[in-house]
């Protein structure tokens, strides 16, 4: 199974059932995506965690607006294991004008499509969130 589609899931179930938190299993890349979705203002955190059987998990807190509306309306999974998008940095798709993110991993790490306008350089198209 994809590890990236499966955290895009847990996030958007938890999202329409409400929850406040989701735990996932950990990975670095996860990890990063999570990050970025901090810094974008989409999720509150996320931390790294272990279980008694010493496999990690990380616990991603979900983000709501006072009137208790999901702050993260989508999420789409865009390049796939079975189907890889790749795009030069002249051709990262725009999500919904400026109220989305693409999440990329570049050579230099995971970003947003602004950013890697900004630092020109291209990569792999991980997600779309609005």
């Amino acid at each position: 199974m994809d590890p990236i589609a499966d955290l895009l899931t847990r996030i958007r179930n938890a999202n329409g059932t409400g929850k406040e938190r989701v735990d996932v299993p950990f990975s670095r890349l996860k990890m990063e995506i999570a990050r970025v979705l901090k810094e974008e203002g989409y999720i509150f955190g996320c931390q790294p965690m272990r279980t008694e059987n010493k496999r990690g998990i990380m616990r991603v807190v979900l983000k709501y607006t006072p009137e208790k509306e999901a702050v993260i309306h989508g999420l789409r999974r865009v390049s796939r294991p079975g189907s890889r998008v790749y795009r030069p940095y002249t051709e990262i798709p725009k999500v919904r004008g400026p109220f989305g993110i693409t999440i990329l991993s570049t050579p230099s790490g995971v970003m947003t499509d602004t950013d890697a306008r900004k630092k020109k350089v291209g990569g792999e198209v991980l997600c779309q969130v609005w």
